[in-house]
């Protein structure tokens, strides 16, 4: 009965023991951990989803004015910090870039990406550095793009051509479907050696709608992505879409690559991107490229090469539209520069300061990426004294930097002057200047980022000095933005154009 009573005695004392020391140890470890950063409480089981609505990166940039700029919430069973200014961004994106180099699993890079096999969704490592490495050398590096530099014009003669027909006949020009159509033909030069769409019409037009669609779905937060243990109830029925999507694409990439390797021969000596690619399969790392893989290089070389560029240069046209008087002194500064006798060349490009500025207010004010692609860190880190933990999602608000009233004054004024003088005008959108990255920064900067700035600067230069634009009679401008991973126009823009140059300036 003693033995009984001293061993009770000794099990109390032992327990009382690990309960002080466990609290002891757990107080210390709290007050040693950096708290995680404010942001909302959400609601139970889905955390803040319900919270960002239709429009995202507008419901978190207004909570970033309330919580700050680096904000955490609770998404699902997930966490997920954003960046809203662009010293946070410099913090995720450049001091901390090799810890957030990889994409999050979700349902876009599955059922769309060929299950991340693609270069945009695919792991920091060897595949995603061949598949980078190629598109660089072959289109999207600053030779690669010299070396193509006649198919854009060709192509965007042909668009102009068209343009004209449509102005005599005194009809709208549906500008994404026209520039979708051009841009489309232009990689498809450079990709595959030749035109992928005759005649613009019914087949161009579907494969623009399927590229919005792809960039709409793909921006969506989809609840199964958060939430992977009801991934299988798909309740918004978004992974519904998206295989119905692929399946589309995937028999349009299929043609195009039989039809390309059955008439290899005729390309002997001239050879295009894609029998680069096939040529170079393997890397030294011993990384081999699929046909999965270069199936899927070519979904993102065709949906990110045409949307994203057509959507800021639509923007642009429309904010022209709405302010008359940047119009006017645009016209002005191509007639001094180029005159009326010709078309505008790329070179002439670096002589027209208003052009390019025109170009960067449509980056900082209709980022094409409005959040930037998410990213996930691979080991827990710190930011401005706040602890973010391992497999923590990121977002970077694009949008709210370029409408930050700490960093822009006037945001929500379209004032190409601003990039002239003063503090902004030797800023550029290529991934160096964190109040001015439409292209994200850092080692998973978008690919493309060289070749949407030419083609940006070029069509729409283009398209200003080759035409007077007005809107038709009795329709008024919807500037209204409907979210996607590309931000795109609500209603797509429609306008009238009138030739402005020489006759002979409009022949291809």
């Amino acid at each position: 009965m003693a033995l009984d009573t001293f061993l009770l005695r000794e099990l109390a004392a032992a327990a009382v023991l690990f309960l002080i020391s466990h609290y002891l140890i757990h107080s210390l470890l709290k007050k040693s951990t950096p708290p995680l950063p404010p942001g909302p409480k959400g609601w139970p089981f889905v955390g803040a989803l319900p919270l960002l609505g239709t429009m995202p990166h507008v419901a978190l940039a207004q909570m970033a004015k309330k919580y700050g700029p680096v904000m955490y919430l609770k998404m699902g069973t997930c966490g997920m910090v954003v960046a809203s200014t662009p010293d946070a961004a410099r913090a995720f994106l450049k001091t901390l870039d090799l810890n957030f180099s990889n994409r999050p699993p979700n349902a876009g890079a599955t059922h769309l990406a060929y299950n991340a096999q693609d270069m945009v969704f695919a792991d920091y490592g060897p595949r995603w550095k061949l598949l980078r490495k190629l598109s660089n050398l072959h289109m999207l590096g600053g030779k690669a793009l010299e070396d193509w530099t006649q198919v854009r014009t060709v192509e965007l003669g042909h668009m102009i051509q068209a343009m004209c027909e449509a102005s005599r006949a005194k009809e709208p020009v549906v500008v994404p479907e026209m520039l979708t159509y051009a841009m489309a033909n232009m990689i498809g030069k450079v990709i595959l050696g030749h035109r992928v769409f005759v005649t613009q019409g019914s087949e161009s037009n579907e494969f623009k709608d399927m590229v919005v669609e792809l960039m709409t779905s793909a921006g969506y937060f989809n609840i199964g992505d958060f939430i992977p243990s009801i991934a299988w109830m798909d309740l918004q029925g978004i992974e519904r879409g998206m295989k119905k999507l692929h399946k589309r694409f995937d028999a349009l990439l299929t043609k195009m690559f039989e039809e390309h390797m059955a008439t290899a021969h005729e390309r002997k000596g001239n050879p295009d991107l894609l029998d680069i690619v096939m040529a170079n399969r393997d890397n030294s790392e011993g990384e081999r490229l699929t046909t999965t893989n270069i199936k899927a290089l070519l979904l993102n070389l065709f949906s990110a090469g045409t949307d994203t560029s057509s959507s800021i240069i639509e923007w642009s046209l429309a904010e022209m539209l709405k302010n008359p008087s940047i119009l006017k002194r645009a016209h002005e500064e191509m007639d001094q520069v180029i005159g009326r006798n010709r078309r505008l060349e790329e070179s002439d490009i670096k002589k027209l300061p208003y052009l390019q500025a025109i170009c960067k207010e449509s980056f900082r004010k209709h980022p094409s990426t409005p959040l930037n692609l998410p990213r996930v860190s691979s080991q827990a880190c710190q930011v401005n004294g706040y602890y973010i933990p391992k497999d923590t999602r990121l977002s970077v608000n694009i949008w709210a930097i370029g409408r930050d009233p700490e960093v822009w004054e006037n945001p929500l004024d379209f004032t190409p002057e601003r990039f002239l003088s003063g503090k902004n005008a030797k800023i550029d959108p290529r991934g160096n200047d964190f109040e001015l990255i439409p292209f994200g920064a850092g080692r998973r900067i978008c690919a493309g980022t060289r070749m949407g700035i030419v083609l940006v600067e070029y069509i729409l230069g283009t398209l200003v000095h080759s035409f007077d634009w007005s809107l038709p009679h009795g329709v008024k401008l919807n500037m209204d933005e409907a979210f996607g991973l590309a931000l795109q126009k609500a209603v797509p823009l429609a306008a009238i154009v009138s030739p402005r140059l020489a006759p002979t300036a409009y022949v291809v």
